[in-house]
C-alpha cells in the first residue's frame, strides 16, 4: 500500500467520527478508545452502570464499518457451547443418511458484544476468552478461523457484584483496553432523550469496510515509535511492581503489577492513537493518554488503597508523576 493510500483511508477517520455520532450522543473519549482497541487489533473490556448506550454503540459501528456485529447477554447457565457453536446430526432426507454439522455460535462475527461477561462462570469465560485469544475454535478435533477483523466489547456493571464470577487478573490481562463510560453531560442527556423518544430515527452511513479495517491494522504496527519513547514505556510497566525500588505509591497501594503484555499493549495503543490523528509516529502524550485504559485492569491494588479509596487511576497518575517522559 502506498503513502497516497493511507492517507486516503486516513480521511475517513473523520466522517467515521461523524457517523458514529449520528446515534451516539457525546461518549467521544470513550468511541476513540473503541477505535483504538479495533485497529491496534485487541479486545475493550467496558466498564459502566446499565442505560449508557454499550449496545447501541456496538450496532452503531458495526453499521458505520459495515461489520456483522452480535451481542451475547451472559448469565449463569450460559455454556461455552452457546458461544462457540456445537455439532447437531443432521438427516438427509433424500438417502436417509445421517451426519454432524457443526453450528456455528455468536463467535462467529466482526464485532461481539460480550454483555455482562462477569455473570457468567468461569469455563464460559474461559471459552470466550481464549477464542479471542487464539482467534479460532476448535469443536469436534477441527479447528475453525474466526472471521477477520474479530473485535470483543465485553461488559461489566460496577454497582452489582452479588451473583457475579470476577474475571481473573490473568484473564483481564488478554483485554487491550479497560474503557470506563461515565454519565453523559446535561447537555448530552438532554439530546439523548430528545433523539430517542422521537418519531426520527438516525441513519448510521457506511464509511468503512473490513478489508480497509484489517489493512489499517496493519498500518498501525508501522507507525514509527522512538527508542526513548520505547525505553519510558518499559520503565513505566516495570514501575508498577511492588519491590525495593518501586515509587512509593506502588510500594504502598499494588500487590500486583503489570507484565510484559502492558507494554506491548501500550505501544500498540498509542500507535493507533497516532494513527487515528493522522499521524505516523507516537508522541509522549499519546502514551500519557492510554496509560491508565492500558493499565488500570492489570493492577492489583492493596487492602490499603481499598481502605483510603485509592482507585488504580489514582495510583497510575501517581506512577506518570513519578517517572516523567523524557525530555524533548
Amino acid at each position: 500500500m502506498t503513502a497516497p493510500d493511507v492517507q486516503q483511508q486516513l480521511a475517513k477517520v473523520a466522517p467515521l467520527r461523524a457517523a458514529i455520532a449520528q446515534a451516539i450522543v457525546g461518549q467521544h473519549e470513550v468511541v476513540e478508545q473503541l477505535l483504538i482497541g479495533l485497529f491496534a487489533g485487541g479486545h475493550c473490556l467496558l466498564e459502566g452502570v446499565p442505560g449508557l448506550g454499550k449496545t447501541l454503540l456496538v450496532r452503531t459501528l458495526g453499521q458505520a464499518l459495515d461489520l456483522q456485529s452480535r451481542r451475547v447477554q451472559f448469565t449463569p447457565d450460559l455454556m461455552p457451547s452457546d458461544i462457540l457453536g456445537t455439532e447437531i446430526l443432521e438427516e438427509d432426507h433424500g438417502t436417509g443418511h445421517r451426519h454432524f454439522k457443526f453450528q456455528p455460535g455468536p463467535v462467529f462475527t466482526n464485532l461481539l458484544l460480550a454483555d455482562e461477561l462477569n455473570r457468567t462462570p468461569p469455563k464460559t469465560q474461559a471459552a470466550l476468552l481464549e477464542a479471542m485469544q487464539e482467534r479460532t475454535v476448535s469443536q469436534a478435533g477441527v479447528t475453525r478461523e474466526l472471521p477477520k477483523p474479530f473485535f470483543v466489547l465485553a461488559t461489566q456493571n460496577p454497582l452489582e457484584q452479588a451473583g457475579t464470577y470476577p474475571l481473573p487478573e490473568a484473564q483481564l490481562d488478554r483485554f487491550l483496553l479497560h474503557v470506563r463510560v461515565d454519565y453523559p453531560s446535561l447537555d448530552e442527556e438532554r439530546a439523548i432523550i430528545e433523539q430517542t423518544t422521537g418519531s426520527q430515527h438516525a441513519v448510521v452511513p457506511t464509511v468503512m469496510h473490513a478489508d480497509e479495517v484489517i489493512a489499517l491494522q496493519a498500518r498501525v504496527r508501522e507507525v514509527h515509535l522512538g527508542a526513548d519513547l520505547l525505553d519510558w514505556i518499559a520503565r513505566l510497566v516495570r514501575a508498577t511492581r511492588p519491590g525495593p525500588d518501586a515509587p512509593k505509591e506502588i510500594a504502598q497501594y499494588v500487590r500486583w503489577g503489570a507484565g510484559p503484555r502492558a507494554g506491548q499493549s501500550l505501544v500498540l495503543a498509542a500507535k493507533a492513537r497516532a494513527l487515528l490523528h493522522g499521524r505516523f509516529a507516537a508522541t509522549r502524550e499519546d502514551i500519557a493518554a492510554l496509560a491508565a485504559p492500558v493499565l488500570r485492569h492489570r493492577l492489583l491494588l492493596s487492602f490499603a488503597a481499598e481502605a483510603e479509596q485509592r482507585s488504580a487511576d489514582d495510583v497510575i497518575a501517581a506512577l506518570l508523576r513519578t517517572c516523567p517522559p523524557p525530555a524533548g
